[in-house]
């Protein structure tokens, strides 16, 4: 059987072991560069798993190169926008971006959230002030954030921008991860256990009958 990893398009080397001692081969999405407006996107970064085992692409052992990027279809934006309306969804995501130094790592900057010694990490003053519940029960969508980028200033952070944008990069990486599967007739995998419940939580609410698996990361 085939594995999608999911959330992003990279993984560690012993999650890479592990997942090619169960799967056969496993499937990596291109680095997902969202359009979200003209003049609003994220830039992509060109590596890819094949660039660092370049011996297990050649022999299938990693198969890569599938697009994630661009401008949201609409029925991904529906997709999206059925999570963020989720209360359940939502407190997922809200209790991940407060306490999950991994969850954390997929939205935002090494340089941005710095990591103490003992393992656990300081909040920098944008995501401390994202642990209020009264975020966790502000409504967003697609359109909702959109119209926000359009207001926020060039390097000031807007937190209601930033929050609204986790929110939205997040579930399209799941609804993506949906897609792939169906395509590649793959498990989805993943090594972070906040994206696992938060995947589990979606195909539950509409009824999606999807293999989704997690790896428990052990000492890394």
């Amino acid at each position: 059987m085939n594995a999608v990893f999911y959330p992003v398009h990279l993984c560690h080397a012993r999650t890479l072991e592990l997942l090619l001692a169960e799967y056969d081969s496993v499937h990596f999405r291109d680095f997902m560069a969202l359009q979200l407006t003209p003049f609003m996107g994220t830039t992509a970064f060109p590596d890819r798993m094949g660039d660092y085992y370049p011996e297990l692409l050649d022999a299938g052992r990693i198969i890569q190169g599938h697009n994630v990027s661009g401008a949201l279809h609409p029925d991904m934006i529906a997709a999206v926008d059925r999570d963020l309306a989720d209360p359940a969804w939502r407190s997922i995501f809200h209790d991940a971006l407060s306490d999950d130094y991994q969850f954390q790592r997929t939205l935002f900057d090494e340089s941005e959230i710095r990591k103490r010694g003992d393992g656990g990490s300081v909040k920098i003053p944008l995501l401390s002030g994202f642990g209020t519940p009264d975020w966790q029960a502000t409504p967003f969508s697609v359109e909702l954030v959109k119209t926000l980028s359009r207001r926020s200033c060039p390097h000031q952070d807007d937190p209601g921008f930033e929050y609204g944008w986790a929110l939205v990069k997040t579930s399209a990486a799941l609804a993506y991860t949906i897609q792939l599967c169906r395509q590649l007739h793959g498990r989805a995998v993943t090594d972070s256990a906040s994206h696992h419940r938060l995947l589990a939580r979606s195909c539950y609410r509409e009824r999606i009958g999807l293999s989704n698996s997690c790896v428990k990361r052990e000492g890394y």
